[in-house]
């Protein structure tokens, strides 16, 4: 296949396309903006392998630009969509850049694709848009699927399921060939240190304390992000078109119980754990079903024991990595999140 990965230097991104291309004759275009969290460093190994290179092209630019985005499907056979702000704290400081991505983008991306259908109705291009399950909101027991109320409850989790909606508005009105994948909470290398399983990591390298919001019994679905480029892939190629997929990870953990295996695994105290306040609006529960895809043949292979194991190793290693990655307004950043919060912080 002739694949274009929007947001292909991100986090889960980069990952789909260096497995895809270990395990396909797939040629890639990825096209990202490198904000913050896109790092061009995330490609470098692929596009030195004398192997996987060749087929690897990087264009910088953002998928709101029309100009940018219609040449480049005009030589694909498919999109993934990885392209978004992610982090639920930011949204709740500065929500436009979260509306412009994932609103007008993910528009601009089903405009394209509509069109080029148009011009080669024999072989119309895939959008697959990657979405979160944040979109149904807390969930106080049992699980969601797929045809479960939206009910996001940050704004990030609203940009998400007004992308999805436009999704379905576009298999409806258009008969774009669109498949919807909602993820669990990803965790894996490479992932920017302003998420939580990655900035306890990196804070505990530190010695630094670990900030958690509220009690810390928030529970979360945790998917390794091997497991997640994988279903991605799969829905890919077999996803039913307008078709909605859960991607759970299985393993459900309280944010506290997380927090307490990675200081175990570098050996830190325990009273490096902070009760600090906590966000607005802050979802107690995540889960969601997974019938659907595994129907498809997709299992997680990784268990969460064993990913945030290598997953804290991979940090440790890679320290040159994470302190780039924080880039220069990190310490700025940092302050406004946690300072006051830690300030005022209690033992857990």
């Amino acid at each position: 296949m002739r694949l274009l990965v929007a947001g292909g230097a991100g986090f889960i991104g980069s990952t789909f396309v260096a497995r895809r291309l270990a395990g396909s004759g797939d040629t890639i275009v990825v096209l990202d903006k490198l904000t913050y969290a896109g790092l061009r460093e995330n490609l470098a190994h692929l596009e030195d392998d004398p192997a996987l290179g060749p087929r690897l092209r990087f264009v910088q630019g953002d998928i709101c630009d029309a100009a940018v985005v219609a040449p480049l499907l005009a030589q694909a056979d498919a999109v993934v969509n990885f392209a978004a702000e992610t982090h639920v704290d930011r949204s709740i400081t500065a929500a436009d850049d979260f509306l412009r991505t994932g609103v007008i983008g993910v528009h601009v991306l089903l405009e394209a694709v509509r069109e080029e259908a148009e011009r080669r109705p024999g072989a119309p291009p895939r959008l697959v848009q990657v979405s979160t399950d944040e979109v149904y909101g807390s969930i106080e027991s049992g699980a969601a699927d797929e045809d479960a109320p939206l009910a996001p409850r940050s704004p990030y989790a609203a940009t998400k399921a007004a992308g999805d909606l436009l999704c379905a508005a576009y298999r409806v009105t258009h008969g774009v060939d669109v498949v919807v994948s909602r993820g669990a909470n990803t965790y894996g290398p490479r992932q920017h240190p302003e998420k939580l399983v990655p900035l306890f990591i990196t804070n505990a390298l530190d010695d630094a304390p670990l900030p958690l919001y509220g009690d810390g019994r928030q529970r979360r679905d945790w998917l390794h992000v091997d497991d997640h480029a994988d279903a991605i892939a799969l829905l890919l190629e077999q996803g039913t078109p307008g078709g909605v997929y859960n991607v759970p990870g299985g393993d459900e953990r309280a944010n506290r119980d997380v927090a307490l295996a990675i200081l175990a695994a570098r050996g830190r105290s325990a009273d490096l754990l902070r009760s600090v306040a906590d966000r607005p609006g802050h979802d107690r529960r995540y889960a969601m079903t997974g019938e659907r895809i595994a129907a498809l043949g997709w299992r997680p292979r990784v268990s969460f024991s064993d990913g945030l194991a290598a997953t804290v190793d991979w940090y440790a290693a890679n320290r040159e990595w994470w302190e780039r990655a924080r880039g220069p307004g990190w310490d700025d950043y940092y302050e406004r999140q946690y300072g006051r919060r830690l300030a005022e912080s209690t033992a857990v």
